[in-house]
């Protein structure tokens, strides 16, 4: 359960979740932020079950900056949600080095840019900052 009262503690939580091997960075982020939703823990785990690992293939957009997305989506009901994202993607990439997992991730480069429990807490962090 995430009792968490401060966006940096719910950052930590995220890295907790993820570091468990439990969760995928998607799941990580939402459970983290699900004082943010009506949502309970375990719906939020099932909607992010396929956005791990650069949405299942490392190729693609962060799964925990998809989870932050998605809270987002949650909190403005869906308008406005795409202006959200991009200032919500920016604030991840500036915090991480790109929003791209595979780039995050060093692979086609060697160089790891942001390991994963960092880029969970970069995205809890950059959701509250876009928030508050």
């Amino acid at each position: 359960m995430n009792n968490t009262k401060s966006p940096k503690e719910a950052a930590e939580y995220a890295a907790k979740l993820k570091n468990s091997g439990r969760y995928n960075c998607c799941q990580a982020v939402l459970i983290a932020l699900a004082k943010e939703t009506s949502l309970d823990e375990e719906t939020l785990r099932q909607l992010g079950a396929g956005f791990g690992a650069g949405m299942g293939t490392m190729e693609n957009s962060c799964g925990a900056l998809v989870g932050a997305s998605m809270i987002m989506g949650l909190r403005t009901n869906g308008s406005g949600t795409i202006r959200y994202s991009a200032q919500l993607s920016n604030l991840f990439a500036s915090k991480s080095g790109s929003v791209i997992c595979k780039e995050l991730k060093g692979r086609t480069t060697g160089k790891v840019l942001c390991p994963c429990d960092q880029c969970v807490r970069n995205a809890v962090l950059s959701y509250y900052e876009l928030v508050k």
